[in-house]
């Protein structure tokens, strides 16, 4: 017993408590004893031994790329869940380049709190898309105003009539003044056999008293109808459809010819048709830039 009384007052500190058995271990091998049985600490840095440290990675930047180079379907799907949170209203088109498009993404980016890019990461792109599918369906209220059903083509084409009735009213009475005024100077022309101004601003009247009169007819009622009127690019313009009615003999014929003119002391730009001729004379009123009044 004195023995190991002795034997224990030469070990370490670190031995005192511990059981007979292991006192007697570390009798026999003292360094196992040295930290109290434990197993000495592995090499770390500046120790000399053990592998080295790797240094750390860098962080790769957003990959931004891979959605705006997606297949256009599913461009369209980002722009269609952009429409369905309120953050779009733009074409459907796969356009995420685009104003509004940018615009859109940077709204939703800075409602989630990340950075406002305007643009996606796949990620991004796929927890849009799956927030938009989650979002609510939208009932749409039905409208509290009563409808208002478009007009008929009835009542267009009364409401155009009215209209051209209105015009018409207004400008018939120059309408009529300037065909009264043909009409004098062709009684007077006639009176004159084939004398005056209405042979002379109308060629073709003026042949076609000339031939009548060859053939042996006389000249009988004269009756004006206005055919158009209006403004024109060089003044007022008028055409007026004249009825003649000639004789031979017991014969009775009636013929008809269209003045038309550029109202004017002389009149202007004027013409003689047959009233036949409705090209022609629907000619000279484009070249005359006629805006009718009229019709």
């Amino acid at each position: 017993m004195s023995l190991l009384l002795g034997l224990a007052a030469l070990l370490p500190a670190s031995a005192i408590g511990q059981s007979a058995g292991e006192v007697e271990r570390c009798f026999q091998n003292p360094a196992a004893c040295s930290t109290g049985g434990a197993a000495p600490p592995a090499p770390g840095p500046g120790t000399g031994g053990g592998a080295p440290v790797a240094a750390a990675r860098p962080v790769p930047p957003p990959d931004y790329t891979t959605v705006l180079q997606s297949p256009e379907p599913d461009r369209k799907r980002i722009q269609e869940s952009l429409r369905t949170l309120d953050k779009y209203n733009g074409p459907i088109d796969g356009n995420l380049q685009s104003e509004a498009s940018v615009k859109a993404i940077g709204d939703w980016q800075k409602g989630r709190g990340t950075a406002v890019v305007g643009k996606l990461t796949p990620l991004e792109a796929q927890q849009l898309n799956a927030e938009a599918a989650k979002a609510p369906i939208r009932r749409i209220e039905p409208s509290t105003q009563v409808a208002v059903p478009p007009p008929s083509n009835a009542d267009a084409l009364k409401a155009m009539r009215d209209r051209l009735a209105e015009r018409r009213k207004a400008a018939e009475p120059k309408a009529d003044a300037a065909a009264q005024a043909l009409i004098r100077d062709l009684k007077a022309y006639v009176a004159a056999d084939g004398k005056g101004v209405a042979g002379e601003q109308f060629a073709t009247f003026a042949k076609w008293y000339a031939d009548n009169k060859a053939a042996g007819r006389t000249m009988g009622g004269i009756a004006p109808s206005i055919d158009d009127y209006g403004d024109a690019k060089t003044g007022v313009a008028a055409t007026a459809e004249i009825r003649f009615e000639t004789k031979q003999g017991a014969e009775v014929y009636r013929q008809c010819l269209v003045f038309a003119w550029i109202e004017g002391t002389p009149r202007k730009s004027t013409q003689a048709f047959s009233c036949d001729d409705v090209a022609a004379v629907e000619k000279w009123k484009t070249d005359q830039a006629l805006k009718s009044a009229w019709r």
